[in-house]
């Protein structure tokens, strides 16, 4: 017989986030229940903590994992309780191979208390961050990162086909995914470093199996996280190769797809 879960793991925007912004009171409503439940609540995203405010605001408890797996963060009380990072070196050797191999590729560089952006790098969500950008990213790497950010800002490329080129030229350097078919983004992470690699992790020192996980998600940089749990869900509205890599899909999240599912899944026995 199934049984419920006893960790759920979630991505967030095109998730549990929709496209405007707003989390549903009907997502509120079952995390909530499960929680009361007992079951551990992790949130992971390729969000940095600074974005975090406002999911600590409409939930009120949960853990997460921030920066697609780089960092566990205290939700609660907005500290970072560890970090997986990319070297000074190997920032640098990323950029260096991506430059020659990418038409158009612009960069920037982020940790948990700073953002730099080269001036070529056209930022959509950090405006304002980092007004000023430097022409060349290596003029700012001067500590570790959790995060590289490479951007095609006149849409040469579509993240998809960066994605490919990046993953064959950061061969053995670094984890390569991204979080939006649209975008012409990629994130890139410190080699081995992915949300299901660190979901693994917690999951262990919780003393709690794969098989008793459950997982949301929309896009490349969720699968680790969806191939690991031994329940998955997929969002139906999500990356069109998502759903090889989950055992089940949740309907699209303007429709509220995870909490239809979580519904039924509190339903089962403990």
């Amino acid at each position: 017989m199934s049984r419920r879960p006893k960790l759920i793991a979630t991505d967030l925007d095109g998730t549990i986030v929709q496209h405007n912004g707003t989390i549903s009171t009907r997502t509120i409503d079952v995390f909530t229940r499960a929680h009361a439940m007992g079951i551990h609540i992790f949130f992971v995203t390729g969000r940095p903590p600074r974005w975090m405010d406002e999911i600590r605001d409409a939930f009120g408890f949960g853990s997460a994992i921030c920066a697609n797996g780089a960092m566990l963060y205290d939700l609660q009380t907005g500290t970072v309780t560890q970090e997986w990072m990319i070297s000074q070196e190997d920032q640098i050797e990323i950029a260096h191979r991506l430059r020659p191999a990418m038409p158009g590729v612009s960069f920037a560089v982020e940790a948990h208390d700073y953002y730099y952006r080269e001036k070529s790098y056209t930022p959509r969500w950090d405006v304002g961050l980092d007004n000023v950008g430097v022409l060349k990213i290596e003029d700012v790497i001067k500590d570790p990162a959790l995060k590289m950010l490479a951007r095609c800002s006149g849409g040469e490329l579509t993240s998809d086909q960066m994605l490919a080129i990046a993953t064959r030229e950061l061969d053995a350097l670094a984890t390569v995914t991204h979080s939006n078919s649209r975008d012409s983004l990629l994130e890139i992470s410190a080699l081995g470093i992915s949300k299901g690699a660190t979901l693994s992790v917690v999951a262990s020192r919780l003393k709690i199996d794969a098989s008793e996980c459950v997982s949301f998600g929309d896009n490349p940089n969720d699968f680790s996280m969806l191939r690991w749990c031994g329940r998955s869900f997929a969002m139906a509205d999500g990356h069109p190769e998502g759903f090889s890599h989950a055992s089940g899909i949740a309907p699209a999240c303007a429709d509220d797809g995870v909490a239809e599912v979580l519904e039924k899944l509190l339903e089962l026995p403990a």
